[in-house]
């Protein structure tokens, strides 16, 4: 049962942590190329459609590494196991505290074009969305590492 789960945690949080890096290293970089209409539109499409999938991913990945701290509680890997659910939820209040009312901040601007308000959102969005990406890198490090030892 412990390497099913241990499957499973990778899979979610390698994919939910690959996600928000395609997001950091490659789309939001595209976004900011296009003009203010087609930035706008799909910026607001991509904030709802992220918006809507990322609680329940964030969720389910937290739940994974807590069970899998406490699957592993007698191995040598447990604080580590530790660590990385300590830093997934504190990406996770960061997340619900920050980066949620600027992600709806971004959605609610109207209109075809982004403006100048608008980006400076999107700026200050994407410098906290990449510390975010390191912060589910090092978790997923730790997990990886305690699951190994």
């Amino acid at each position: 049962m412990t390497s099913f789960l241990d499957i499973v945690t990778t899979l979610c949080i390698g994919l939910l942590i690959g996600t928000e890096f395609a997001v950091s290293a490659f789309i939001n970089p595209i976004l900011n190329q296009l003009d203010g209409r087609a930035q706008a539109g799909a910026t607001r499409l991509f904030a709802k459609k992220l918006g809507t999938a990322m609680p329940f991913w964030y969720s389910a990945s937290l739940l994974l590494l807590i069970a899998a701290a406490v699957m592993h509680r007698q191995q040598s890997g447990s604080p580590l196991l530790i660590v990385a659910s300590v830093i997934w939820a504190a990406v996770v209040v960061l997340s619900i505290t920050v980066l949620v009312p600027i992600n709806n901040r971004i959605m609610r601007f109207g209109g075809d074009e982004f403006p100048a308000e608008a980006r400076r959102e999107h700026r200050k969005w994407d410098a906290l969305h990449r510390l975010r990406v390191v912060a589910l890198a090092a978790a997923m490090g730790c997990f990886l590492v305690a699951v190994h030892v």
